[in-house]
């Protein structure tokens, strides 16, 4: 028999599929008016049709996703309050700003699209393809907010804790944290580089069952400039964001690499199970020096385990660990395929193997964004402020929790149906409109 969720499970397990939907819908509203404007451009420095008919496409899909992105942001919003009041009463006033901002720029992001959306020939044609871009310029700004009040949870700046109180608060200094710009820059370059790939293993598998379709080979040559450059450039900020985990969240970096034993010379694990009973990782393959070297940038760099932390402060290792190999993994991957994109992109044709690598990894990136995203979280635990607050002071003592799970699953599910829906019948009205032409 399985015995009922707590609370504090309730609202986590709540939280975090709240967050694991929206974030999906967040990277795709970042990237895609990028993607859009890219094409916008091209149809109004050549005139050629295969360009406008894309940029409609797109349209379409940006207006979907803006309109699903935020409804499940708008739940967000509510859930901290709902959930985590003890967490509202203390931070709230303190990264009330940048949620402030990010609600700023998402109006004017707003404003934007419907411009863009209604502006068809009411508009100088370069003026209104400028809406269309401020639509993603406006989006990657709300995103850089989010992540910088996300950052601040992980590196609290700007306030002194007296007597179990956030007092002399400095708004500004708590927004521009410690964290603030690795995690933004991380969290950007994944939005552009899993959209990318997604959009581009689409137009792949599209192509392949329509060679002299050129629609969707110029679809994804656009959406793979765009990914392929980002998940070149990913790797480098992944290193600069475990140099400064290491700094500001030892403990995290621990769990991980599922470093139990604080040491020089620390090795890099490839793969395995850690085992925090045994206090091993099984199956493991260890790089002997490589994560001293990568997070101190000295071989012989001594680098905090989990032993010098008591048990209950360890954050969860296996799913800490898994996730973060599941993200190095996937971002490895697509950084290779993104330089053999650029490889390619000079012949006449792209090969058929690579085409359909694409096809295979049109979802990795999404993918690679939840494990980074439960590396993030998880790997914070059990901290909600690190160093300041547990995650079970800040829930709400209001019971049935379980209920508001159950509903606010439902509401999720229901969204990503009917996009789904949205989105083939968007794909099949534009393969008719093709084939029609």
């Amino acid at each position: 028999m399985v015995a009922p969720m707590d609370n504090l499970t309730a609202a986590r397990a709540t939280m975090g599929f709240s967050l694991g939907f929206h974030i999906i819908f967040a990277a795709i509203g970042m990237t895609m008016p990028f993607l859009m404007s890219a094409a916008h451009y091209l149809y109004l420095r050549g005139r050629n049709p295969v360009y406008l008919e894309l940029t409609k496409l797109w349209m379409k899909g940006v207006a979907i996703l803006f309109a699903v992105g935020a409804v499940s942001g708008t739940v967000l919003s509510f859930e901290l309050g709902l959930l985590w009041p003890g967490f509202m009463k203390h931070a709230g006033a303190i990264i009330g700003m940048p949620f402030s901002w990010e609600g700023t720029a998402f109006f004017i992001e707003a404003i934007a699209i419907g411009l863009f959306l209604y502006g068809w020939k009411r508009m100088h044609p370069w003026l209104h393809w400028a809406t269309g871009l401020m639509v993603g310029l406006s989006g990657f700004v709300s995103g850089i907010f989010v992540v910088a009040a996300n950052a601040w949870m992980n590196a609290p700046a700007g306030f002194d804790w007296v007597a179990g109180a956030a007092q002399n608060i400095d708004p500004v200094k708590a927004m521009f944290n410690r964290a603030w710009f690795h995690q933004s820059l991380h969290m950007q370059l994944a939005a552009l580089s899993a959209v990318g790939f997604a959009v581009g293993g689409i137009h792949a598998w599209l192509y392949l069952r329509d060679r002299a379709a050129t629609f969707h080979l110029q679809a994804l040559r656009i959406a793979m400039v765009l990914g392929g450059v980002a998940a070149i450039l990913q790797p480098f900020s992944g290193h600069l964001s475990g140099e400064r985990v290491a700094e500001l969240q030892p403990a995290k970096l621990a769990a991980m690499e599922g470093l139990f034993v604080t040491q020089s010379r620390a090795p890099l694990t490839l793969g395995g199970i850690p085992d925090p009973e045994t206090r091993t990782v099984k199956w493991g393959i260890e790089l002997p020096g490589l994560l001293s070297l990568l997070a101190h940038r000295d071989l012989d760099a001594v680098v905090t385990g989990l032993d010098r932390y008591p048990r209950e402060d360890w954050p969860p290792v296996l799913i800490t660990h898994v996730a973060f190999q599941v993200m190095v993994a996937i971002g490895t991957l697509m950084a290779l395929l993104g330089l053999l994109f650029f490889w390619f992109r000079r012949r006449p044709e792209f090969p058929r193997w690579y085409l359909w690598s694409l096809v295979l990894a049109a979802p990795l990136g999404m993918v690679a964004i939840e494990a980074g995203w439960v590396v993030t979280e998880v790997g914070r635990q059990p901290w909600i402020i690190q160093g300041y607050m547990r995650t079970s002071e800040a829930v709400t003592p209001v019971p049935g929790m379980v209920y508001h799970f159950g509903l606010f699953l439902a509401l999720y599910l229901t969204l990503a149906v009917t996009t789904v829906w949205l989105f083939r019948r968007q794909i099949l009205v534009a393969q008719k409109n093709l084939g029609a032409k």
